[in-house]
């Protein structure tokens, strides 16, 4: 395709991701309030159990709203991410030939469960954070956190794991079209490492290694496992082409026959 409809695909598929997005952003302007529960649920245990005083403060008059506005959205991304990963899948797929793109219910397959996954393990490591981050507060302190920081934090922290668990396939997808070589991936393994774990140490909240060093290692397997999949998926592109080279090749050969 000529980078002209490359940009019009692309601003197409855009749209379509965006408009699923406010679709499922107004079914998460009904789920907020489960949703805010169950983010502020992990503060007012924490501190119940150490017997501190915590409360989530609302600065200002349109602080609600906008944190609302803001969680829905990001309920919206979470809930329609088959619709925007399949509209990411259908962006990469004009790269493929017509028998690669039946791979596209792989994608999806692995993509899906991968952002749900991401998006779990940060809900698991959000409560924790949370009581680790509160036990600092002294037994004579109050802790008065502002909303919008309390819950961008918790937003930033959920879809961040849950793209970084897609890139993955992301990486194998580009090896398919041949954008990226597998072996070209293996050769930044050193960098890709070194990323993961100051991803991990940024998005981390807790002052602890040993979470950083537990949610760098499923990331780090998941970028090898990348690799070889890409690696197969090479193998399997020069394995078909070298067979329609040489069926080429016996064709013209059987041409110039007597």
């Amino acid at each position: 395709m000529p980078l002209r409809e490359h940009l019009r695909e692309f601003r197409k598929r855009l749209i379509l991701a965006a408009i699923g997005i406010l679709i499922g952003a107004i079914a998460g302007w009904f789920l907020y309030p489960y949703a805010f529960d169950f983010l502020a649920n992990p503060i007012v245990q924490a501190t119940e159990e150490s017997g501190k005083d915590a409360k989530i403060n609302f600065a200002g008059l349109a602080t609600a709203l906008d944190m609302q506005v803001k969680m829905s959205l990001v309920i919206g991304v979470i809930i329609t991410s088959p619709w925007w990963l399949y509209q990411l899948w259908a962006f990469i797929a004009p790269g493929l030939r017509t028998r690669e793109k039946r791979y596209t219910i792989g994608f999806l397959g692995a993509a899906i469960p991968l952002f749900l996954g991401g998006v779990a393990l940060s809900l698991w490591v959000y409560p924790r954070a949370a009581e680790i981050l509160l036990g600092f507060t002294p037994p004579e302190g109050s802790n008065y956190l502002d909303a919008q920081m309390f819950m961008s934090f918790a937003m930033r922290l959920v879809l961040a794991f849950g793209l970084a668990f897609i890139f993955p396939v992301i990486m194998v997808a580009l090896s398919a079209a041949g954008v990226v070589k597998a072996s070209t991936w293996m050769r930044g393994w050193r960098w890709a490492v070194l990323l993961i774990s100051i991803f991990t140490a940024i998005m981390t909240p807790t002052p602890d290694a040993i979470t950083m060093i537990i949610m760098a290692i499923p990331m780090v397997a998941l970028y090898f496992a990348a690799v070889g999949v890409a690696g197969l998926f090479e193998r399997s592109r020069r394995r078909r082409k070298a067979a329609l080279e040489a069926e080429e090749a016996g064709e013209a050969s059987g041409f110039a026959g007597p």
